[in-house]
């Protein structure tokens, strides 16, 4: 394994799952040149062809073939349900992995996964790449200034177009695939969630369980308070990001802007870091022996955010309080 540039050899990684967010993990490891990529797998047959070609590495439809690749690292970018024995099969392996989020369909798949990796020591990364924004970074200088008080969550979007995503038992529901998220950055803005209230709006679609809309209120071991808004209804995306009031001091966050207004007025920027190829980069940056970057995710801390995801989820099908 080497730096960019260098002679020393290339992190050698290989990738499962040849759906559109792998596709796009696939082509960003290809794109650097520390990184070989040594073939692509998935589970349907024939499924990596077409991306395997594009990029010129094998494509492999058996799993244990592609950890036998003498790899230094997986990435695995599956649907929610498909989650598990993959990653303690990379355990078994004894190899570093980066996974996609959310960790799985429900908590006890992750959790037991996050037992398997403490039990192993091995490095991991999520694919929770929102933290690697430098608008991040500056929300995080604002709210340690300015203690947050108020925490709104929103994600107002259409239905993704995979078939699994609209059943339960297959993507986990909105608030745990997709606001996951804006939920990690309520976490790392504001501190841990102790208790949830949800209620849900039932689906109105035929063929979709997943519901329409989710609301539910947030109790902060910091003392703040906060609320989330999520839907799926709409004909395309509103909005998606986070808004921190803090004493004398408020933040608007989504992926693409940040907003801070104070008693100077509202400063407005945009990232200047391409998060999605950045989240990539660290993991490899830590496989070649470098320091994990602040924004990397790993597994044990993307479980914590993947508990208030599932406790929302809960607390909207019970109706009752629960505390991640």
């Amino acid at each position: 394994m080497g730096e960019p540039g260098s002679t020393a050899p290339r992190v050698r990684v290989g990738l499962v799952g040849a759906g559109g967010v792998g596709a796009r993990h696939a082509r960003t490891l290809a794109g650097f040149p520390d990184v070989e990529l040594a073939g692509v797998a998935d589970v349907v047959p024939g499924a990596a062809d077409a991306l395997a070609a594009e990029l010129g590495v094998p494509a492999l439809d058996d799993v244990d073939r592609l950890l036998a690749q003498r790899l230094d690292a997986v990435w695995l970018c599956v649907p929610p349900f498909a989650h598990g024995e993959l990653e303690l099969a990379a355990v078994r392996a004894g190899l570093p992995f980066f996974v996609e989020k959310p960790l799985a369909n429900g908590v006890e798949v992750a959790e037991e996964v996050s037992r398997a990796v403490a039990a192993a020591g091995l490095p991991t990364a999520t694919g929770y790449h929102w933290r690697h924004l430098d608008t991040v970074a500056a929300a995080r200088e604002v709210v340690a200034a300015h203690r947050p008080r108020l925490v709104g969550a929103t994600w107002l979007d259409k239905v993704p177009p995979p078939a699994w995503w609209s059943r339960r038992e297959r993507s986990g529901g909105q608030v745990v695939e997709q606001l996951t998220h804006v939920l990690d950055l309520a976490r790392l803005l504001a501190g841990e969630v102790v208790e949830v209230r949800a209620t849900a709006a039932p689906s109105t679609a035929e063929g979709r369980d997943v519901d329409d809309a989710t609301a539910a209120l947030l109790t902060f071991d910091s003392g703040a308070v906060g609320t989330v808004s999520a839907a799926c209804s709409l004909p395309g995306k509103l909005r998606a990001g986070l808004d921190v009031v803090c004493d004398g001091a408020a933040v608007e966050l989504t992926e693409t802007w940040l907003t801070v207004t104070t008693a100077a007025g509202a400063d407005r920027r945009e990232p200047q870091v391409d998060a999605r190829t950045a989240v990539d980069r660290a993991f490899v940056d830590l496989l070649a022996g470098g320091a994990p970057a602040e924004g990397l995710v790993d597994h044990a801390e993307a479980l914590r955010t993947h508990r208030v995801a599932v406790a929302i989820a809960e607390s909207a099908r019970t109706g009752a309080a629960v505390r991640p």
